[in-house]
């Protein structure tokens, strides 16, 4: 019998990934959105739902009659910036929607056999001393804004689920994740994009930038959704939190060199004081033992291979 997913979420950044690795699985994938569904999704073979995640008793209809083996809940508000302007917005994004979802888990016919994957963030675990450094699951939470408060919650209900109520649920943390097709607002798609605006003449050969000595742990978000479906599959692992990480620091500056070095324009780089904001956290790394340990994951994709692809997307308008 072939399995079933449903991802919630699906057309953002991460779902249409997500999305694609489980049918080149073989996998019959159910996903739901808020938004009309761009022809990239529809194409290849996703039942698109368009159905919000605020109205409980329709969740349970949906999933009486879908009857997924694994639901991935990708869907939520993902912005920390637009979380300090918009702060019910993002709880009721990020809470109160994963909680109706779990309430209709719990009701529906499927309760007993579902397995769900949570997504977090590393802004859980907010500022820690370089000390502590690969950041553990254990350590104790601190997060410092109010999209970090709204994940942490998120990943104290699915504890409280699994034990309570026994739902098969894990919850996954996972730190920066970049590829090609990620919106403005990160770092790398704000470079790329700069970068082929003067490619193409669209700009002066200034690329603007803020801080660039911090150091953050990037991933390719194809090795992330490659860690989120093996994480299902696993047994023993329901109620546990899991990092995915890379397990090592990369300057904001390397980044930015790396990618210059990927263009043949000669490029000038201008600090603009509107994009500085004080470093509070210099170096920000992520331990992943715990999910090799359970999956055997680890991160196949180098990051030069992530940039190249990200800048080639952007040159082919995809």
């Amino acid at each position: 019998m072939t399995a079933r997913a449903l991802i919630t979420g699906v057309n953002g950044f991460v779902g249409q990934y997500l999305a694609e690795y489980l049918i080149n699985l073989g996998y019959e994938v159910w996903g739901t959105t808020r938004q009309g569904c761009p022809n990239l999704v529809s194409d290849k073979g996703i039942r698109l739902l368009k159905s919000g995640l605020d109205n409980q008793d329709e969740l349970i209809d949906l999933l009486n009659e879908i009857r997924p083996d694994e639901i991935y809940h990708l869907a939520g508000q993902s912005n920390v910036k637009e979380s300090w302007s918009n702060k019910v917005t993002t709880l009721e994004a990020n809470v109160v929607s994963t909680l109706t979802l779990l309430e209709a888990v719990l009701k529906s016919e499927i309760a007993n056999k579902v397995r769900v994957l949570t997504v977090g963030s590393s802004e859980e675990y907010g500022k820690v001393d370089g000390s502590l450094m690969p950041i553990k699951e254990d350590i104790q939470l601190n997060p410092i804004s109010p999209y970090g408060i709204s994940k942490a919650s998120v990943s104290f209900y699915c504890k409280q689920y699994y034990e309570v109520y026994g739902l098969k649920i894990v919850h996954a943390r996972p730190f920066n994740h970049i590829g090609p097709k990620q919106r403005l607002g990160f770092v790398v798609a704000d470079f790329s994009q700069q970068i082929a605006d003067i490619e193409f003449g669209r700009k002066d050969n200034i690329l603007c930038v803020g801080n660039l000595e911090s150091k953050r742990d990037f991933t390719d978000v194809r090795d992330i959704v490659r860690a989120y479906y093996l994480l299902l599959q696993q047994e023993n692992i329901f109620g546990e939190i899991y990092n995915i990480s890379s397990n090592k620091a990369v300057s904001i500056q390397e980044i930015l060199d790396t990618l210059i070095s990927l263009s043949t324009k000669e490029i000038i780089v201008k600090r603009d004081e509107s994009r500085m904001r004080p470093s509070d956290i210099p170096i920000y790394i992520g331990d992943n033992n715990k999910l090799k340990l359970a999956t055997g994951w680890s991160p196949e994709i180098p990051l030069i291979q992530t940039l190249t692809d990200v800048m080639n997307s952007l040159r082919r308008n995809d």
